[in-house]
């Protein structure tokens, strides 16, 4: 039957008015990004994760011709942030920085409102930075092995520091517990820099901490310093051995850093961010200043989007049973 030429025409409008929305979106997409885009973080400014976000959103803006503004919206131990990006609307202007705290640890300690790997899409893997085990300097051991010889000769007396329950520092004292087959005190603390004044002061033995945050102070000798824990040595740190030469080999813990948007953000748009995020990891005077901090950019092929989502999900099947195990509630 042959359809009057105005019901022809409605039923025209109304398959191009069921387009319009997937071809706005490929449009959008294309035109991305045409504003600012803001770089939402769970920390104060001038921590660790503002510091590693702001070097990286300097350089991306030459890439992506549009500033990426950081956000700090601290509170709980960073979900709070993470939570808003996953409710945020999927269209590449609302972006997550976080790392292994947010992105991993917190799923095990915290009933949180969101899936973290199912409510989040992967932008890119960002550098990382190994923690260090460092104690006090009235710890008479020379070396890790003999530091460990002595925690498991005095183990009821000895006290780790951290900077409270689920903090990395935390996470790793009961990692360093398990490897070590120790019962261990833990001293919690709001933040590592009181921790670690403790330690200088003598009033705790041990911290095992992001290399950035001990450096400093093992380099103007008031705390010693035993090893890194990932497998090569820190660029920043060449004296100081690696656990696997230490002693105590597989003790790897690393805060590693990540980019993320959305779930549903288009294709497209994840990969103009993912292109501008390893543009920046690419650039002299960025991999330099992460360099000084003594972070550790991973090679390329490791910052992907389909890199971060692999690592991301063999992390979180690596440390969720450690930490439920160990009980840890947050606060």
């Amino acid at each position: 039957m042959k359809l009057p030429r105005r019901a022809l025409l409605r039923l025209a409008a109304g398959a191009g008015a069921a387009a319009l929305p997937a071809m706005s979106r490929v449009a959008g997409a294309q035109a991305y990004p045409i504003r600012p885009i803001t770089a939402v973080s769970g920390f104060a400014a001038g921590g660790p994760t503002d510091v590693v976000m702001r070097i990286l959103a300097e350089r991306m803006r030459i890439t992506l011709g549009q500033p990426v503004i950081v956000e700090n919206a601290a509170g709980a131990a960073g979900s709070i942030a993470v939570g808003r990006v996953a409710r945020a609307a999927p269209d590449g202007y609302t972006l997550s920085v976080g790392h292994w705290s947010t992105h991993v640890v917190n799923g095990a300690i915290y009933a949180l409102p969101y899936d973290l790997l199912n409510d989040l899409e992967p932008v890119a893997r960002l550098p990382s930075n190994p923690m260090i085990v460092v104690a006090n300097k009235a710890v008479r051991a020379t070396n890790l092995n003999e530091l460990v010889s002595w925690v498991k000769a005095n183990q009821e007396k000895i006290t780790v520091g951290t900077a409270g329950p689920g903090s990395g520092t935390h996470v790793s004292g009961i990692y360093f517990q398990k490897f070590t087959d120790t019962r261990l005190t833990f001293v919690p603390y709001r933040g590592t820099g009181p921790a670690l004044q403790d330690l200088i002061a003598g009033q705790i033995d041990v911290i095992v901490d992001q290399a950035t945050n001990s450096l400093p102070q093992v380099r103007n000798g008031a705390i010693k310093a035993y090893a890194i824990t990932a497998s090569s040595r820190l660029a920043s740190a060449p004296d100081i051995p690696t656990v696997d030469e230490a002693g105590l080999p597989g003790f790897y813990v690393s805060i590693w850093y990540g980019l993320w948007a959305p779930k549903g953000t288009p294709n497209a748009v994840i990969e103009k961010l993912s292109v501008a995020a390893m543009d920046a990891m690419a650039d002299p005077a960025v991999r330099q200043r992460y360099g000084e901090l003594g972070m550790e950019i991973p090679p390329p092929q490791q910052q992907t989007p389909q890199a971060l989502r692999s690592h991301h999900r063999q992390e979180i099947e690596k440390w969720w049973p450690i930490i439920r195990a160990a009980n840890i509630k947050g606060e």
